[in-house]
């Protein structure tokens, strides 16, 4: 049997324009789809309504646009995928790896926020759903950047939210359930969402679905030590004249300096890059920047 198409995704929340740190995640997403002859989407994970912006995807998908960074098909918001988690996590309760959860985070505040047992002090008639981490349950994978990564989940992360109490789908399942659905192969983004994996490796094998290789891209901090797109220093990339970003991205990313005739723009670049692209040569960590 066959394996998969590599297929690739790039996945921004619309909770603001694309910057450069964004930039890094959605090149480099693009590129290690495209040095594998895979496919690349784009999905927009809209499901925290109260953190998004009004018109933000649109921006987002318009600088893409911009950047020559174009899906292979559909563009995907989470906002329509209702029905998909709640078939998911009706499967995780039917199967006891969910449970209804009446706790506040005041209730969790002796534990670090870490969900070892319920202690909530009243019943709440909005209860979050969690998932069960059964006691000692370890996740180690190798990520083709980071390198091998483990987590005791149990310890460190405790039983995690699936849907919040404020009804909006976590994070975590949404990005599950979608994967597979788009059947993506590979999964690179920001490595913020390191320690999100062993979670959504969990998932993975409680819902039989399968798990994608993970590539986990340096992130790019401020001086002030945060990550860039929540640092005032960083900018919104500019969509009349994408390709010094680009450039900066793909120098970010570790690569060789391209060779590009006068007056090329995004289109000549990605072809470029897309040619001489070395996943190899990303670095594990990069230099804090002033924007």
């Amino acid at each position: 049997m066959s394996p998969p198409p590599h297929r690739g995704r790039f996945a921004p929340s619309p909770t603001g324009d694309l910057h450069a740190g964004s930039l890094l995640a959605a090149l480099g997403s693009w590129l290690c789809a495209r040095s594998a002859g895979g496919e690349w989407l784009v999905r927009i994970e809209d499901v925290d309504r109260p953190r998004e912006v009004p018109g933000a995807a649109e921006r987002q998908l318009a600088t893409l646009h911009a950047c020559g960074l174009v899906p292979d098909g559909p563009v995907l918001r989470q906002s329509g995928r209702g029905n998909a988690y709640r078939a998911a996590l009706d499967r995780l309760l039917a199967q006891g790896d969910a449970f209804h959860c009446h706790c506040s985070r005041a209730d969790l505040a002796a534990t670090g926020g870490v969900h070892l047992h319920c202690v909530a002090h009243r019943r709440r008639p909005d209860p979050a759903v969690r998932f069960r981490v059964r006691p000692r349950t370890r996740i180690g994978f190798q990520d083709r950047v980071q390198g091998w990564f483990e987590q005791d989940v149990s310890r460190e992360v405790g039983d995690f939210v699936l849907l919040r109490a404020d009804g909006c789908w976590a994070y975590q399942l949404a990005v599950v359930v979608d994967d597979a659905a788009q059947g993506v192969t590979e999964v690179v983004r920001g490595a913020d969402l390191l320690d999100s994996t062993p979670r959504q490796m969990l998932l993975q094998r409680a819902l039989g679905l399968p798990t994608p290789a993970y590539l986990h891209l340096p992130l790019l901090r401020g001086r002030d030590g945060r990550k860039l797109s929540k640092s005032e220093a960083d900018l919104p990339l500019d969509p009349g004249d994408p390709l010094p970003s680009l450039q900066l991205a793909w120098q970010r990313l570790g690569q060789a300096a391209l060779a590009l005739p006068s007056g090329a723009g995004p289109e000549a670049f990605l072809d470029a890059a897309a040619a001489h692209f070395d996943a190899r040569r990303i670095p594990r960590s990069l230099p804090p920047v002033d924007g």
